[in-house]
């Protein structure tokens, strides 16, 4: 047991209690040590940022997975998730969404019929669209999931953009009137241009 004054370094569990030099040297010893363990602790968390920043790019790339094509992907999900899955004509839409020139795709689970329930993923706030841009390296890249009640696809100042038709608490309106935002796909990012 150490009396007071004693240190831990130091501490003899036998004999006289330390003169006034051990204990110096062992303060300083430990001043010494605390300096040696601070610059690890810097240097392993300046490493584990490092390494964080070298491999978020490469966790992102990974949630975004290329598909070959969109129709069979989200088919073949949806025919794993019900016993019998039925696709109306308009599951899937193959437009350039994103004006390269590339057609892109659009799937709405509005039609999707599963296990005889249609629609069953829409609510409230409308049916949930996937976007897909196809890349020039091929295969396609899902960029957005949006819950809307329809779109149309138009052209504005040269360019062709979205017009949504959301619930109204997405323009922030607490009446009926449907939400429209104008959306424009620049490369793999939505931009909205305005909301009414």
């Amino acid at each position: 047991m150490l009396r007071k004054g004693q240190c831990h370094a130091r501490a003899r569990p036998y004999g006289p209690p330390p003169n006034q030099d051990d204990m110096l040297y062992a303060f300083a010893s430990l001043a010494e040590t605390d300096i040696k363990e601070n610059a690890v602790k810097r240097l392993l968390v300046v490493t584990l940022q490092a390494l964080v920043l070298l491999f978020m790019p490469v966790l992102a790339l990974a949630q975004q997975e290329l598909v070959s094509d969109p129709e069979i992907y989200e088919k073949d999900h949806f025919r794993t998730e019900c016993k019998v899955a039925e696709f109306g004509e308009g599951f899937i839409t193959r437009l350039d969404i994103n004006n390269d020139g590339i057609m892109d795709a659009i799937t709405n689970r509005g039609e999707l019929t599963c296990d005889g329930e249609k629609a069953r993923s829409c609510g409230d706030d409308g049916c949930p669209y996937n976007f897909y841009v196809q890349v020039k390296e091929g295969g396609y890249l899902m960029i957005a999931t949006a819950t809307i009640y329809s779109y149309d696809f138009v052209q504005r100042f040269g360019n062709m953009v979205f017009e949504f038709k959301m619930h109204p608490r997405f323009c922030e309106r607490t009446d009926s009137e449907p939400c429209v935002m104008t959306v424009r796909v620049r490369g793999t990012k939505f931009v909205t241009i305005s909301s009414k």
